[in-house]
């Protein structure tokens, strides 16, 4: 098959395509921002005018062999 010889097709059946997607993309209702339902445990203030906060993370490290 010669694509520069069908490619007037290939134009036209992209036109065609993003024509229906855009279609298809404007009846979308829009995205509504709304505040998160419960406050979140990283909102918390953990560290005071007088003391730095402190984070402690636990885990292992990765073997030297792998």
């Amino acid at each position: 098959m010669n694509i520069l010889k069908h490619m007037e097709a290939i134009f036209v059946t992209t036109l065609a395509a993003v024509g229906a997607g855009s279609f298809v993309i404007d009846r979308l209702p829009d995205a509504q921002a709304r505040p998160a339902a419960a406050p979140l445990p990283v909102e918390n203030n953990i560290g005071t005018p007088g003391h730095m906060a402190v984070i402690i993370v636990h885990g292992h490290r990765p073997s030297r062999g792998a």
